[in-house]
């Protein structure tokens, strides 16, 4: 006869190998967030959509520094931020909100990564936000969205006008709040946050000197972010840069694997 505890694990769907690895990149991306210094303590998620399984997505567990964060400890919910496997751990609904927009609206955003960085929120507050005044501002040259501040995020009515202002872009810049990047894979949308975050770092630095700008032909503006699409790693370069971070998240701590 079955105790009660292999009952329950005998009615436990089995995770995917899929599942499994999402689990472990996902963690990673926090671990790697909280390395660089992108993390707002326990607030602003990075999500993944879980494969073969619509409607489901992974998201870290309210309470938990990035640090903290392990590929078990990984919450599964549904598009309305409702759990849906048996983790002790709760959600923040304000966080999901924009993410399950933009899950919800871009098929191809199947990562979403929000940050509260210092440089990011700096730059959403400025009305003209992203300057084209360095090569790694030009990569995001017409490839960013705006979408003006309507409060915390809690208004699921906002989700609509959220996807609208992403639109086909890589990332979005919320006014006033921060930065938002997308990607098919895990290493398509760290980099992209990790190079935003890096061009509104520039961008900051640069503008604290009180100097005259130095400002970048717009022919080349234009040239530069062509050379930058044509690359699109086609080369194996973002392959070869994910390896990387993740070789660096295990020499910081494989637990996140757990």
């Amino acid at each position: 006869m079955q105790s009660a505890n292999q009952k329950e694990a005998g009615a436990k769907a089995p995770m995917s190998d899929a599942e499994k690895q999402t689990r472990i990149e996902l963690a990673a991306c926090y671990r790697l967030a909280a390395h660089y210094k992108m993390t707002d303590t326990i607030y602003t998620h990075i999500s993944a959509r879980v494969p073969d399984e619509p409607g489901h997505f992974l998201i870290n567990p309210y309470g938990f520094m990035w640090e903290e964060i392990t590929a078990s400890s990984l919450v599964k919910i549904d598009v309305d931020g409702n759990k849906i496997d048996a983790s002790p751990h709760r959600v923040n609904p304000a966080g999901f909100t924009i993410h399950s927009a933009v899950h919800m609206g871009r098929h191809s955003a199947a990562w979403v990564m929000h940050t509260h960085t210092r440089s990011g929120f700096a730059v959403s507050c400025l009305e003209e936000g992203l300057l084209p005044l360095s090569q790694i501002a030009l990569q995001y040259y017409s490839q960013v969205g705006y979408h003006d501040y309507e409060g915390i995020a809690l208004d699921l009515d906002e989700r609509g006008r959220i996807v609208d202002a992403l639109g086909d872009n890589v990332a979005l810049i919320l006014r006033n709040h921060g930065l938002l990047t997308v990607g098919e894979t895990a290493g398509q949308m760290f980099s992209n946050m990790f190079y935003l975050n890096r061009a509104c770092e520039i961008q900051e630095s640069t503008l604290s000197m009180g100097r005259p700008l130095k400002k970048i032909d717009d022919a080349i503006i234009k040239r530069v972010s062509e050379q930058f699409g044509q690359m699109a790693y086609d080369d194996g370069d973002l392959l070869l840069e994910w390896d990387a971070q993740m070789r660096l998240a295990d020499r910081l701590d494989p637990g996140f694997r757990d």
